[in-house]
């Protein structure tokens, strides 16, 4: 089992929160609320360690957040200044190394095994790219560093806020063993709940099962399981240069029903998409779309037609029938996306042809 790679997991603290408190000096200190406001059917997005310290936390209604704190300040979500900061941090990024796998606007895998600052010790490397983005940003990062990116994942989670947190090889089947399965990546509610009624509970339970036993109960992520049990996890920190997918979405404050007009935001993505594909000479063959329910629950549905995806109309052909295998029109909505993958390089297949058939 290699040990010898080190990986760190940065991830800001209450980000978009705390973008808000940075730009708005007078929300220092204070419970702030990002996401819809009280008086209508949004969520929380996300909120300051002020305003968790009432109960409150993302997904929750805005109505609910309001009671349980009505001194709290409510803020619209600004996806462009967040989207700003997150750019600059990744600018950090790039001055350690180019292996990078971002997660979402506020965290990132790094893998720093091939690092010269700090005689490569990821630890500085770490503590070292948080000062930065402090002094650059002005923005608190928690980092996790260990062999791999379970661990890191896991150990920036544990010292929070502006954590700094290390797993080393010998100390990582004592961690996990001693770790409640809830903390263990990957594990939501239902898994838990699942575990739990097999007498899984932390850690040490998981390691005694063998990987049959594992995969009978939770099929294909069973082995997954068995393998972060015992600190195994071979996967590595993906940059990801080649483009696999073009995809364009938004988020609500306040949530939709309205079919009109979630079909008018549809047409809108496409369209933001499709000029993308037009700029790469991208021809595809699947369309992708997503959907964030109000409760945050989220669902892909894909569609690879007969034919292949060159323009927009070609999308808003095939769009209805991805509408229908959703709860859209019914169930309140959050966010709405649209990508198209699978490209297809339409010069080689004509010559594919050509060969075929000359």
């Amino acid at each position: 089992m290699s040990h010898d790679r080190k990986i760190v997991h940065i991830d800001m603290d209450a980000f978009f929160a705390s973008v808000e408190q940075r730009d708005n000096p007078g929300f220092k200190g204070r419970p702030v609320i990002v996401g819809g406001q009280p008086n209508s059917r949004g969520v929380v997005a996300a909120c300051s360690y002020e305003a968790r310290r009432f109960g409150i936390h993302s997904a929750m209604p805005s109505s609910r957040a309001y009671r349980l704190c009505p001194d709290a300040i409510f803020i619209k979500p600004r996806f462009g200044a967040y989207r700003e900061a997150s750019e600059k941090i990744h600018e950090v990024f790039k001055s350690y190394t180019s292996l990078i796998e971002p997660l979402s606007l506020d965290e990132a895998y790094l893998d720093v095994s091939q690092c010269s600052q700090h005689k490569g010790s990821a630890t500085l490397i770490a503590k070292s790219i948080k000062t930065e983005i402090k002094e650059r940003v002005n923005l608190i990062a928690s980092a996790g560093v260990s062999y791999n990116k379970f661990l890191a994942k896991i150990a920036s989670d544990m010292d929070k806020p502006d954590g700094l947190y290390v797993i080393r090889p010998e100390q990582a089947i004592d961690f996990i063993r001693a770790l409640p399965i809830r903390k263990f990546y990957g594990v939501g509610k239902v898994t838990e709940a699942k575990m739990h009624k097999h007498n899984i509970a932390t850690g040490a339970d998981l390691e005694r099962l063998s990987e049959p036993e594992l995969a009978a109960l939770f099929g294909k992520s069973g082995s997954y399981y068995y393998r972060i049990a015992r600190g195994i996890d071979n996967r590595p920190v993906h940059t990801d240069r080649t483009r696999k997918s073009i995809g364009k979405e938004t988020t609500f404050v306040d949530d939709l029903v309205d079919l009109e007009l979630i079909n008018t935001h549809f047409i809108k993505l496409v369209n933001l998409v499709t000029e993308i594909m037009h700029k790469r000479n991208f021809v595809a063959k699947t369309v992708t779309i997503k959907v964030k329910y109000h409760d945050f629950t989220q669902i892909t549905r894909s569609i690879s037609p007969v034919n292949k995806i060159h323009n927009s109309s070609d999308m808003l052909l095939v769009l209805p029938r991805l509408i229908e295998k959703t709860e859209l029109g019914v169930r309140p909505c959050r966010l709405l996306g649209v990508s198209v993958s699978n490209f297809v390089d339409e010069i080689q297949e004509s010559k594919k042809q050509y060969v075929l058939f000359g």
